[in-house]
């Protein structure tokens, strides 16, 4: 029951920390570029001035959304390897969600 507290315990402190760590995602060779916190909340978005074209705006768009699912992938890949760590490879209980 105690190792259970301390895991509960644990969970949350990585929760807040992973809400706080912010990920870059990138598309377009580091055209575009969109950082996002743990929590998935998009922070800032970079387009290089070479892309910024009336004509072009489809693929901005596009670039946009690649370069946001980047950031996403890389966030859920550190809320993952956060996992594994506090729980030491121990099962969560399914349905068990970070």
């Amino acid at each position: 029951m105690r190792q259970a507290q301390e895991m509960q315990k644990k969970m949350q402190k990585i929760q807040e920390d992973l809400a706080s760590n912010e990920y870059e995602g990138a598309a377009g060779g580091g055209m575009v570029k969109v950082t996002i916190t743990g929590a998935g909340v998009t922070k800032k978005i970079e387009i290089d001035d070479s892309l910024i074209n009336k004509d072009e705006k489809e693929i901005l768009e596009d670039l946009l959304v690649a370069a946001s699912n980047d950031a996403k992938k890389k966030a859920d890949e550190g809320s993952n390897d956060a996992l594994r760590s506090a729980t030491n490879g121990m099962p969560l209980p399914p349905g068990f969600k970070l």
